[in-house]
């Protein structure tokens, strides 16, 4: 009998305290109702998290969390708790909510291919809400506006590296012309100095032989010592021509001359 009465205490007990912890996470999210409803959204957000920090399990404190970092723009965080919302209700009516909240926190968030995914999973739940048919296709065409900005910046870009590299060929050209051109002048003052070299040395040359003509019609021409004793002999044999021619005109006048005796 006192066995049976222990065991009835205990359950009584834990009974109770089912009760009373029930009672708390409800009165924890009715306190954060009331600051939500004046907009107190950041106390709103303290109350649901201690019902949750009390029941995990607790979907309503859950939900409502969501909804009090929806409104403080906390979106990435907002869309996780939906989700988790979404996976622990077996309500699908709250289940539906709970996809269409995610789906506003992805919109928010500029996740459009996320948020129509989730606006189809809440309107196949629900196929009569019309905010989530609006909704999804709002995102549909917000989706197809960002993939056309993508690709006009994809385009701008590639154009921007297209510029830079006709810019830098530019460049390059410009400066493979100003070398081509320096090396033309380059060219062009050494054939100029060439020049210049050619013409002094001809005129240095042409000093240099007149000089030398100079030179060779003040000096006396050398002769061989063969040439000087074929001139020596021939001076010689013009000398005795001549002194043969000599005697003979004497004794030819003798001859025709008489000469007086006087005894």
């Amino acid at each position: 009998m006192k066995e049976l009465n222990k065991y009835l205490l205990i359950i009584v007990f834990a009974s109770l305290w089912i009760s009373l912890s029930a009672q708390s996470e409800k009165s924890l999210v009715r306190k954060g109702n009331k600051q939500f409803e004046e907009k107190e959204y950041s106390e709103a957000e303290i109350e649901y998290r201690k019902a949750v920090d009390k029941n995990p399990s607790y979907n309503k404190g859950k939900f409502n969390l969501a909804g009090a970092m929806y409104k403080q723009d906390n979106y990435e965080e907002s869309g996780n708790l939906y989700n988790e919302s979404a996976e622990l209700s077996k309500n699908n009516n709250i289940k539906a909510d709970s996809y269409y909240n995610l789906g506003n926190s992805l919109l928010s968030a500029k996740k459009y291919k996320e948020s129509m995914e989730a606006y189809k999973n809440s309107l196949r739940l629900k196929p009569d809400n019309k905010d989530a048919k609006y909704n999804y296709e709002y995102a549909r065409q917000k989706l197809i506006q960002q993939q056309q900005q993508q690709q006009n910046q994809d385009q701008n870009k590639d154009q921007d590296k297209k510029n830079d590299q006709d810019k830098k060929q530019d460049q390059n050209k410009d400066q493979n012309k100003d070398k081509k051109d320096q090396d033309k002048d380059k060219k062009d003052d050494k054939q100029e100095k060439d020049k210049q070299d050619q013409k002094q040395n001809k005129d240095q040359n042409g000093q240099d032989k007149d000089q030398q003509k100079q030179q060779q019609q003040q000096q006396p021409q050398k002769i061989s010592k063969k040439d000087a004793q074929r001139m020596l002999d021939a001076l010689k044999n013009d000398e005795k021509k001549t002194l043969q021619k000599l005697q003979k005109a004497k004794a030819k006048a003798a001859k025709s001359s008489k000469t007086e005796i006087d005894w």
